[in-house]
């Protein structure tokens, strides 16, 4: 039913943009969706403090309440910061807005809104974009837009709105990354790849970092998989970095909206020359950068510690993204990378000889080829590097898994993981491992290989998994081969002798005009 009403939800505020760009008209809706939810939580935590100042058993109770003195009281700004509730003024509440939403004025109203919230919750000073009342919506459509957005919350259960926002928040990122197209996109990977990631990282407790958290989705999900394999909220501490400020806002919100608690620094910043958790070692290190960045470099990164295996070459930072994750991982951390396939093979500048460094230290753990058409901005075919500081278990191995061939087309041109696909993969991996309770690993021709690094050597230190898997395994049945064999020679035969036939027929017919052979 959520995904009916996600779509439902979609398909309506897609219509109202008229030809706003999708890049700009993202920015309104997830804005004023960020702006419900502090709203919903705020009249949520308002209705459970009426019940219990006025309830004698309850510690709350406002012994002295004469006329109005508990409305007064509703007011204290400390009940709601206790429990991490943004305080929302009361012209800035969503009630409001909404009484508004058919005034000529709205998108001023909103600005202001945001203006007042921001400075009640330092918290959110300078993340909350006004660009309402500039909005070039037709006329009327920021109304609808509001009035859409007033039927998003279901129920009167805190946490359960709050799931449901979060969720209608991830699958709008993901529709605008499609909107966007090749425009756009490179702040969000497909749900299906930053699952088929964060299960394989399984994620349970300690930190998590990403260096390039663009929305903060793989953050928000990491945090999903830790909750739903039984960890309590508070196991998983998620730090992040986005360079975009704008993105940088986005994920805030998203993580707000999710009611996680992060660190994301203070300020948007560029990871590799300004490194906002250069003292992070995590357990986990996790992301998802755009593919073959070639504008990254500086001149004050030449020699820069974290390039242990190589300094990366100044045109591709694939290089530098995996060394940067290595470098923040505590000794026995883990970290899960997507990429461009070229970073399996390429050989240019530094690249070969920094892979080489890598795999003989043993720090490559798992490698992914994934299937193509994936990716909302992008057709260039990906994989998922698995590193670790230390292996404890498979040393001097890498697992190798190629999934090429196993996603489903949603639509012409774009394909996900099911979850079945993921399951299986990541099923396979934790096998590998020797995890408690997985089952025992074995080689799969065509899916996947355990491969000592001495053969990976033999291979040029090229970690493309076609390439060690072999091919799909066909089973053998000689009776059914002999039968189908016989079968084909004679409809061979068949066909051959109708062309005969065919052939005689067009030499008579044209004999008859005149023609000679």
């Amino acid at each position: 039913m959520l995904d009916d009403i996600k779509k439902t939800l979609w398909a309506t505020a897609d219509k109202l943009r008229a030809n706003m760009d999708a890049a700009e008209y993202k920015h309104l809706v997830l804005g004023l969706i960020f702006v419900k939810y502090i709203s919903d939580t705020f009249a949520a935590r308002r209705a459970e403090l009426m019940t219990r100042l006025t309830n004698p058993a309850d510690e709350y109770f406002y012994h002295e309440a004469g006329p109005g003195d508990v409305e007064a009281e509703l007011e204290d700004r400390d009940y709601y910061k206790e429990v991490n509730v943004f305080w929302v003024p009361e012209s800035a509440r969503w009630e409001s807005l909404r009484a508004a939403a058919k005034q000529v004025d709205i998108g001023k109203r909103i600005d202001e809104a945001l203006t007042q919230i921001e400075a009640e919750n330092p918290k959110l000073k300078g993340i909350l974009d006004k660009r309402y009342a500039r909005a070039q919506l037709p006329d009327g459509k920021l109304g609808e837009l509001v009035d859409l957005v007033s039927t998003i919350g279901f129920g009167d259960n805190p946490s359960v709105a709050r799931d449901v926002l979060g969720q209608v928040y991830e699958y709008f990122l993901g529709m605008f990354a499609s909107a966007e197209g090749k425009r756009g996109g490179d702040d969000y990977t497909p749900r299906s790849v930053d699952w088929l990631l964060v299960s394989i990282l399984a994620p349970m407790r300690g930190q998590i970092y990403d260096p390039c958290c663009g929305a903060a989705s793989t953050l928000a999900l990491a945090d999903e998989y830790s909750k739903a394999h039984g960890s309590k909220p508070s196991d998983l501490s998620l730090y992040g970095q986005e360079a975009n400020p704008t993105t940088w806002r986005l994920a805030i919100m998203h993580l707000a909206i999710r009611g996680i608690d992060f660190n994301l620094g203070r300020e948007p910043g560029n990871t590799f020359t300004h490194n906002l958790h250069a003292n992070l070692r995590a357990d986990f290190v996790v992301a998802g950068p755009p593919f073959n960045i070639s504008d990254w470099w500086h001149g004050s990164l030449t020699g820069d510690p974290r390039w242990v295996y190589g300094d990366p070459p100044p045109g591709n930072a694939n290089y530098a993204w995996l060394q940067h994750m290595l470098h923040h991982l505590k000794p026995s951390g883990r970290a899960g990378i997507v990429l461009a396939n070229g970073a399996m093979s390429s050989s240019q500048n530094s690249e070969g000889s920094i892979r080489a460094a890598m795999v003989e230290a043993d720090v490559v753990e798992v490698m992914v080829a994934l299937p193509g058409q994936l990716f909302f901005n992008t057709q260039i075919p990906a994989c998922l590097w698995f590193l670790v500081k230390q292996k404890t278990q498979r040393q001097g191995e890498v697992l190798f898994i190629d999934a090429r061939k196993l996603a489903t087309m949603i639509s012409r041109v774009q394909a996900e993981l099911t979850d079945a696909v993921i399951e299986r993969i990541a099923q396979t991996v934790a096998a590998w491992r020797g995890e408690p309770d997985a089952s025992e690993y074995q080689d799969i021709a065509g899916f996947c290989r355990s491969v000592t690094l001495a053969e990976i050597a033999q291979h040029g230190h090229v970690l493309t998994p076609g390439r060690y898997v072999g091919a799909e395994e066909v089973e053998d049945n000689d009776e059914d081969f002999a039968t189908k064999m016989q079968q084909l020679t004679a409809k061979l035969g068949e066909q051959m002798t109708k062309g005969a036939e065919l052939d005689q027929l067009i030499r008579q017919k044209l004999g008859g005009l005149g023609y000679a052979f």
